[in-house]
């Protein structure tokens, strides 16, 4: 991979005036993936001196800058007490601690890479993606929306007592995800679930939900809600996997998440 320019503003407002004035400028998280979509780069900006780097605790809310590291996810006290240390927790097992260290919120969520654990671990709790031209939004709005030019500022997280789980399954421990989910409830209702690396981005499995929160005992409907979930999601074949097979897993993954969080009540 070659890059031709490598500038590194101080402020977001210079930042953006780079790239919008640049068609072929690229933002640079922590670099971990860039090979993944570029052979050559124009202009490279890089963020690390905009001040993105926080984690800051709202009497609401976690705002979560774009440039911290998913290592440092791993490591912050104030998330590790948030649902259980839910986040640290599932951030832990992304690839290694190298990796970890290197790439970012920003640099992971804004590409919406389809091999994501990150943002499938997220789409079970309640987060705003806060970006400098479009404004604030609901990652799930995010994922599905075409975005051109612009920054990812921040995440936002809201605080709730809701239970948790993430669920993956992996050839190897450093290895893409064959298929993820999370899933969290509040007190056996208002259910989130989503599904990622099917090989496409992660997905909220909606009929599912509204299915989960429509009846008691939610999991002596289990059979029923397999069955919605797999409909209404997709599933594709790549060379880790085929769709059939992901499929199968989903159903899997669904019933140990479920028990998860549902033993959590109990």
């Amino acid at each position: 991979m070659r890059i031709k320019n490598y500038v590194r503003p101080h402020t977001l407002e210079e930042a953006y005036r780079i790239i919008s004035e640049n068609e072929r400028a690229v933002v640079l998280g922590g670099g971990s993936f860039l090979r993944l979509s570029f052979k050559e780069i124009d202009t490279v900006v890089d963020l690390q001196d905009v001040g993105l780097d926080f984690i800051e605790e709202k009497e609401d809310a976690v705002d979560i800058g774009s440039m911290v590291t998913l290592g440092e996810l791993e490591r912050n006290d104030v998330l590790k007490k948030l649902y259980r240390g839910y986040i640290p927790r599932f951030v832990g097992i992304i690839w290694s601690v190298q990796l970890r260290n290197i790439a970012t919120v920003g640099g992971t969520i804004f590409p919406k890479w389809g091999f994501s654990d990150f943002i499938t671990g997220l789409l079970a709790l309640n987060v705003d993606v806060h970006l400098y031209k479009s404004g604030k939004m609901k990652l799930e709005d995010f994922l599905k929306t075409k975005i051109g030019k612009d920054i990812l500022v921040k995440i936002s997280i809201k605080k709730e007592r809701r239970e948790t789980s993430f669920q993956f399954l992996r050839n190897s421990l450093y290895d893409f995800s064959l298929l993820n989910l999370s899933l969290s409830c509040k007190k056996g209702k208002d259910f989130k679930l989503a599904v990622g690396a099917r090989p496409g981005v992660a997905k909220p499995a909606k009929k599912t939900v509204e299915f989960l929160n429509s009846v008691d005992e939610p999991f002596k409907h289990l059979k029923r809600a397999t069955g919605i979930l797999l409909s209404e999601i997709e599933f594709g074949d790549d060379f880790r996997a085929s769709g059939e097979y992901r499929k199968h897993l989903a159903g899997v993954l669904f019933k140990r998440a479920l028990e998860e969080v549902l033993n959590y009540e109990g």
